[in-house]
């Protein structure tokens, strides 16, 4: 059996990928299963799971991970996930979301639920993958918009996505989360780039 690279955050361990959002958007906490570095097991795993459609990837991090969310005592913190949207044409090509596959896992472990229709993608960016630091922040500028802030009102929302590398992303995201009524937002990922 391959030993996977674990972050352990959720367990009180010095939780670095919370400092990338320092100044920029204000997150309660920000959660990480798993390290990512280029040519990796966890590379593998992502490109199996995102481009070869292999759902059952997400899932089951979803709900393992969710399952040490409880473990770690944080069952109680959030009222629902938002997975992180993509547009409407990748997802018609990819034939699913890949952040919502994980939050439905995610959601079965937590007894939680998703909110999709709260988020949704305008603009179609072209990949971040070979993107630099300030590219990545260029590209997501003003591409989520809210579609319906009625289910977060006043809610502690958890924010699923399968890769942080920058934060770019999850920083726009969140903040259309909290401009629209979430009362927190925190951030969870299959994998980060640490």
């Amino acid at each position: 059996m391959v030993e996977l690279p674990r972050l352990y955050f959720h367990q009180g361990h010095y939780n670095h990928l919370e400092q990338r959002f320092y100044g920029k958007v204000e997150i309660q906490h920000a959660y990480c299963y798993l390290s990512f570095h280029k040519n990796s097991i966890v590379q593998t795993l992502l490109h199996n799971f995102k481009y070869k459609g292999n759902k059952d990837i997400g899932t089951y991090i979803g709900r393992w991970f969710g399952i040490e969310l409880i473990e770690s005592g944080l069952q109680n913190e959030w009222d629902g996930i938002v997975p992180v949207p993509i547009h409407k044409s990748r997802q018609k090509k990819r034939g699913f979301n890949q952040s919502l596959v994980f939050a439905e896992g995610l959601a079965e472990a937590l007894s939680l639920p998703i909110y999709t229709n709260v988020l949704i993608r305008e603009k179609i960016n072209i990949s971040q993958t070979r993107k630099s630091r300030i590219e990545r922040w260029t590209n997501v500028e003003k591409a989520f918009t809210l579609q319906n802030n009625e289910p977060i009102q006043k809610k502690r929302i958890l924010l699923a996505d399968d890769v942080i590398t920058t934060g770019a992303t999850l920083e726009a995201c969140a903040l259309a989360l909290l401009q629209a009524g979430a009362s927190s937002v925190s951030i969870v990922t299959i994998a980060a780039a640490i």
